[in-house]
């Protein structure tokens, strides 16, 4: 696939960028090839993202990135199976990355999470057995989300299981000590959630829980027992399509609550509803798009339908928003693009146009915003 590479015109372009972004892909296929970590600029009065530097530190399936709040260092994590890694990266001011220390975990790391004093912890979700076919078969670790406002218990997600495992974390020592996990429904298949408390009141948490099997979003209020743990009361669940029942195939893959609290954000996989122009500028054959659906949490712990709109490609099981949450970048690995949109605050509401795309990124896993 083409990618335009701007390496020789580097020092040109960084006074006047609007927006920058970090992505991570997977070496191509057969998996063995190394996976890349990209920075991508996006130049005021162009509609193109374009690859400025290239790393391939993190091995061959580099599936998740987290970014320091100073913008300075970059965690990026192999998924590759039976022995993964985390790696950690310098980031300059030009997204240079340069790799400052690596560590072997067990197999199949998929996501991470900061969490402790300081984020002087990180807890990895590994999907070790991702190799079974019969996706149901066996359980399938996904997400490691810390818990706001309890001494971190980060949760974490199994698929095959249907069951979401509830964790304390010793603050002294970070030792784990399991606590009764959150029941899915059979055959739901957890994901990813998220955790959102209604804006004044923070002794009022909800957790929405969504799930790659069923594409439902179930809610549950979340309460603290004084022997420890969580419980949690169902409230109600959504369908991913909103008034329409999930279409065979399709597979939910990322949740996030707006920067403002107001909305929650989902994105649905390999079950197209649109067709959108292509990125490459130069082919005017219009592709088909998966969807990126957006909801309004209310008091109750039920979800408000808002839209369901394209995600300018086909599997986006990942996106970001930036810090003011007006844009939205959504990574779409089978359509190896990465495509920008302008995000409407005050109703939640995405454009319908990309201010930005890129294309020919290979199978594009996460995407993060670095300046915007």
């Amino acid at each position: 696939m083409y990618t335009r590479n701007l390496l020789s015109v580097l020092p040109f372009i960084t006074s006047s960028h609007a927006l920058k972004l970090i992505i991570s892909s997977y070496g191509p296929q057969p998996y063995g090839s190394p996976g890349t970590i990209s920075t991508l600029v996006h130049t005021n009065g162009t509609s193109s993202l374009e690859v400025t530097q290239k790393n391939q530190d993190c091995g061959s399936q580099s599936s998740w990135l987290e970014v320091s709040p100073d913008k300075t260092k970059v965690l990026c994590v192999d998924e590759f199976n039976p022995t993964g890694s985390i790696t950690m990266l310098s980031l300059d001011s030009e997204g240079k990355l340069t790799k400052l220390s690596n560590a072997s975990t067990l197999g199949g790391p998929v996501s991470s999470a900061f969490f402790g004093k300081d984020d002087s912890s990180i807890a990895l979700a590994h999907i070790a057995n991702a190799s079974v076919p019969a996706r149901q078969d066996t359980a399938h670790v996904h997400q490691a989300p810390p818990r706001p406002l309890w001494p971190i218990r980060p949760s974490s997600r199994i698929l095959g299981a249907d069951l979401v495992r509830i964790y304390g974390v010793g603050l002294a020592n970070k030792s784990l000590t399991e606590q009764p996990p959150l029941k899915a429904k059979a055959g739901y298949g957890p994901r990813h959630a998220v955790f959102w408390q209604p804006d004044g009141k923070p002794w009022d948490t909800k957790l929405f829980l969504l799930h790659e099997l069923s594409n439902k979003i179930v809610s549950y209020n979340v309460t603290y027992p004084e022997c420890g743990g969580l419980e949690f009361a169902e409230v109600g669940e959504f369908s991913m399509f909103g008034d329409k029942e999930p279409p065979a195939g399709a597979g939910a893959a990322e949740i996030l609550t707006s920067p403002d609290n107001k909305f929650i954000i989902a994105s649905n996989r390999l079950a197209p509803m649109f067709t959108v122009p292509n990125a490459d500028p130069k082919n005017e054959t219009k592709i088909q798009s998966d969807s990126i659906i957006t909801f309004k949490p209310l008091e109750s712990g039920q979800l408000e339908f808002v839209e369901i709109v394209a995600s300018g490609g086909m599997k986006p099981r990942h996106f970001n928003l930036n810090t003011k949450g007006d844009k939205i970048a959504v990574a779409n690995g089978l359509s190896e693009n990465v495509v920008v949109y302008q995000r409407d605050v005050e109703t939640g509401k995405i454009g319908s146009d990309p201010i930005a795309s890129g294309f020919g990124l290979g199978d594009v896993t996460n995407v993060r915003f670095l300046d915007e």
